[in-house]
């Protein structure tokens, strides 16, 4: 079944240009052009877009360079960093433990790391929903001291662990990259695999999104972006180990195996509907008041339209990719400075389409 819809999806991807010459197409093209021609320079850093409608791309384009050195213009194939958006990835793993019996969302923490402080009243899901009072690493002091060390997820987990949290688990929705570090190496103890294999193995491999895979810097990557910060002028990026960001945002791909991801998680792919559905279920702080984030995506809506969606920030690149659902439209940006984000030019592209809907 997943053979036959990727190679519908490759199909789909070389007819790009024809599809563009269909009258709706060129209505969209132009007023996207617009607003990305407004925000992206020919001669600065870059960003591919792409639109799907109802899994098939209507827009697809690069712009500026990938490589401001040596003057590589972007391609739309070029493969980014995408930070948070990896949440998406370790979400759907633990979804798929969940299916396979080797572990529940609703265990406390302790069942996996039992010496975990107060491990025993956090849950996965308080971790999977930024609910569980944990400080967040990535706003620590003293971060820049361990941030170029390759660490185990031990390692990483025990950086962190002993901070004073910041409510008791359930009390108010914060955003915690550490709560998703957690669930890396839950998802490690679960499997007997490190998370990198698993991530390669149940979702990369089985979808064939080719151009996807944990980032490494010093392997050579075909078609990789660049990155860069620009502070009055363009730098390279920081380097950090990859390590550090781990399962909360360490993952690399392209709009194209961004399509293949969106269209395989609606589709139910890799788990069965019930279970994906636990991922886009709004959930509730023990007072009974509402959130907007389910397993991995923010829930929210644009122009009273409910959305799926999520960014990423990493050094030298941000992210953003928005879903409907009710109208099967996937809008997806990624950019190679962390100076220029894509964040509300994506939602004002998905934007387009709800208003000529």
């Amino acid at each position: 079944m997943i053979s036959k819809y990727i190679l519908k999806i490759t199909l789909i991807v070389t007819t790009i240009i024809c599809l563009q010459g269909t009258a709706i197409a060129n209505e969209f093209t132009k007023k996207i052009d617009h607003l990305l021609l407004e925000k992206f320079q020919p001669n600065a850093t870059g960003a591919v877009f792409l639109v799907a409608k109802d899994g098939v791309p209507i827009y697809r384009k690069a712009f500026g360079k990938a490589n401001i050195e040596l003057d590589v213009d972007m391609k739309a194939n070029n493969v980014f960093q995408m930070g948070s958006m990896t949440k998406q990835f370790t979400a759907l793993s633990i979804l798929i433990l969940h299916e396979q019996k080797k572990l529940d969302v609703n265990d406390n923490i302790a069942k996996y790391l039992p010496n975990y402080p107060n491990g025993e009243n956090i849950t996965l899901h308080h971790l999977l929903t930024h609910t569980s009072g944990i400080k967040d690493f990535t706003k620590m002091k003293t971060l820049w001291a361990v941030a170029k060390k390759d660490l185990s997820p031990q390692e990483l987990v025990d950086f962190f662990k002993n901070e004073p949290v910041d409510f008791n688990p359930g009390e108010k929705f914060k955003y915690n990259n550490s709560g998703y570090v957690l669930l890396g190496h839950i998802i490690e103890i679960a499997s007997g695999e490190t998370y990198e294999d698993f991530v390669e193995k149940q979702i990369f491999k089985k979808l064939n999104m080719k151009d996807s895979r944990y980032a490494n810097d010093r392997e050579v990557i075909k078609n990789r972006a660049y990155g860069y910060h620009n502070k009055g002028q363009y730098t390279n990026r920081v380097m950090v180990s990859l390590s550090i960001p781990y399962s909360s945002g360490s993952l690399m791909s392209t709009v194209d195996d961004m399509l293949i991801w969106q269209q395989a998680i609606d589709k139910h792919l890799l788990v069965k509907q019930s279970t994906v559905e636990m991922a886009f279920s709004k959930y509730r702080l023990n007072n009974g008041e509402p959130i907007s984030y389910g397993y991995g995506w923010h829930l929210k809506d644009l122009n009273g339209v409910p959305t799926r969606e999520h960014g990423g920030s990493i050094f030298g690149f941000k992210s953003m990719g928005v879903y409907i659902p009710s109208q099967n439209l996937y809008v997806i940006g990624l950019t190679n400075c962390d100076c220029n984000s894509p964040t509300q030019i994506t939602r004002n592209i998905a934007a387009l389409f709800i208003e000529n809907s």
